[in-house]
């Protein structure tokens, strides 16, 4: 119902077509009804068809979620805790140091679920997130970790072969990255903010590459390929490692209404599992960048 595609629902369940159709038959035997009108490019479902999806779908749902519940209970018995944050806070920031929180608190097992989809609680087997937005969700609780701040950042290797970066005018003879994002009409600095803030306003964006993720850009900067303007956060380790460089001071806080967040549900706050990760992770990201 959800496909009406045959094919493309027996390849979610493991089937084949064939076994999908049988069981839809089997189905409409039972009830005396018939739920799919098929014809050979299209199917679609009849109005019983709709009501009983409709159905099925709220089943499931709520069966769903409590499995979710299920799963969350047995493991506060077993003080395994599970997170879900994006690829780019888990490899740059959060996986340096988990060793840290190990070794603080050895009966609490972190589990890591990484994709930069959002998960939801009631859903999703999850105990907390890592969320970068505006901090306001409704039923959950939800602590800022740190306000960011982007520079420009490059590979040595870059300069060595490339024109050197004198002034910041100089950059306009490299390939730029940086990532596109903008949410309620507030807009993630790129090259064109980072220009004005160095007093060119007649920045020619031509030789700007755009990318859709921040570790993309960061990567790009890495392999001596770009000049990418990147949260300082998230390749303070890159710099301090001599991996990357900053070839010009100047940066540009990034908008103060959107940050990332630990956020898990309000009834959720007082579990010590959670209490001990909030607690490790707000002291780690007070901790000064150097």
């Amino acid at each position: 119902g959800r496909h009406l595609n045959f094919t493309r629902a027996a390849d979610e369940l493991g089937l084949t077509p064939a076994a999908v159709s049988y069981q839809i038959k089997e189905i409409e035997d039972q009830i005396g009804a018939r739920l799919f009108v098929r014809s050979s490019r299209s199917i679609h479902l009849t109005p019983e068809g709709e009501i009983l999806f409709e159905a099925a779908t709220e089943a499931l749902d709520t069966l769903g979620r409590a499995a979710s519940r299920v799963r969350k209970m047995s493991r506060s018995v077993t003080t395994q805790l599970k997170v879900t944050l994006d690829p780019h806070f888990a490899t740059k920031w959060l996986m340096r140091r988990v060793e840290n929180f190990r070794k603080r608190q050895p009966g609490i097992e972190l589990r890591f679920e990484v994709s930069y989809e959002l998960r939801e609680f009631d859903v999703d087997d999850i105990d907390v997130a890592i969320r970068y937005g505006g901090g306001k969700y409704p039923g959950l609780t939800t602590n800022r970790l740190f306000d960011n701040v982007v520079v420009p950042v490059c590979s040595p290797r870059l300069l060595k072969s490339g024109r050197a970066l004198t002034e910041p005018r100089d950059l306009m003879h490299h390939t730029l990255a940086h990532i596109e994002w903008s949410r309620q009409g507030v807009t993630w600095p790129n090259w064109q903010i980072w220009m004005a803030a160095a007093g060119i306003h007649d920045f020619d964006d031509s030789r700007v590459v755009v990318f859709g993720t921040s570790s993309d850009a960061v990567e790009a900067a890495l392999a001596g390929e770009a000049v990418a303007l990147a949260d300082f956060a998230m390749v303070a380790n890159d710099l301090s490692e001599g991996r990357l460089i900053r070839p010009f001071e100047l940066s540009i806080k990034a908008p103060a209404e959107f940050a990332y967040f630990l956020v898990y549900p309000n009834e959720s706050a007082a579990d010590p599992r959670i209490v001990a990760f909030r607690d490790w992770l707000l002291e780690e990201a007070a901790e000064p960048v150097l």
